[in-house]
């Protein structure tokens, strides 16, 4: 899902997830990374995919949640993320990330100033079906959203044995249970140049190793370098 940023001055943007069909750059990376179990499924089922914001360091967040580091993006960025989540057919939110995104999207076209693709990012987030896993928030909630109770990575693993659209996740604790768990398809980061030195990690900590494949990379013209790896199956 989701790492995010602030648009000028006015409120958070999404900072991953989706498909994008230029710039194929095929290689191999072997990478740090292990699904317990490797519970993949068999058959037909829908891709899930986990991308946000990430400092070089690969922190998501500094210390005490700060994202300010990213600063706006760029409009070609932002339009970027907007055909990442408009070819996603599902958002599977955290509980913080869901507080952070459901107080301004729900209204954002509305705001004075508000560009083409923030008033289209808004109505997409609006008509997107969520999925929103917590143990303290009270149901039910709005904006075409389901409130999940229960053990995430089991869901997860439901939705995505289902077919259609891929579905996107967000927030680095839900995205932690389906990495752990063998469940995600695709990595998205965009990785911007600064260090943190400290704070929420992008990748969880795991036991053994994962090989991903690299399948694109893309250099923004604010110096965001954009790399997608799918987990070789």
């Amino acid at each position: 899902m989701v790492r995010l940023s602030q648009v000028r001055g006015k409120g958070p943007t999404p900072a991953a997830r989706g498909a994008h069909d230029g710039g194929w750059a095929p290689a191999v990376v072997r990478c740090g990374l292990y699904a317990e179990g490797a519970r993949w499924n068999a058959g037909p089922m829908r891709k899930l995919v986990y991308g946000m914001n990430v400092s070089l360091d690969g922190y998501i967040a500094a210390p005490g949640g700060d994202i300010s580091w990213g600063g706006p993006p760029s409009d070609e960025l932002f339009q970027w993320w907007l055909d990442q989540e408009r070819a996603s057919g599902l958002t599977l939110y955290g509980r913080r990330l869901w507080e952070t995104m459901s107080p301004y999207w729900p209204t954002a076209d509305q705001e004075p100033g508000a560009t083409p693709a923030e008033i289209e990012f808004a109505r997409n987030w609006r008509e997107t079906p969520k999925v929103v896993f917590s143990s303290t928030l009270r149901g039910p909630l709005e904006w075409n959203t389901r409130l999940v109770k229960g053990h995430a990575a089991a869901e997860i693993a439901r939705l995505r044995a289902e077919d259609g659209a891929p579905m996107t996740i967000g927030g680095a604790t839900l995205a932690a249970a389906a990495m752990r768990a063998g469940l995600i398809d695709e990595y998205m980061l965009a990785t911007y140049p600064v260090l943190l030195g400290s704070g929420t990690p992008f990748f969880t900590a795991l036991d053994s190793w994962v090989t991903l494949d690299l399948i694109e990379t893309r250099t923004f013209p604010d110096g965001v370098v954009l790399t997608r790896y799918e987990t070789r199956r």
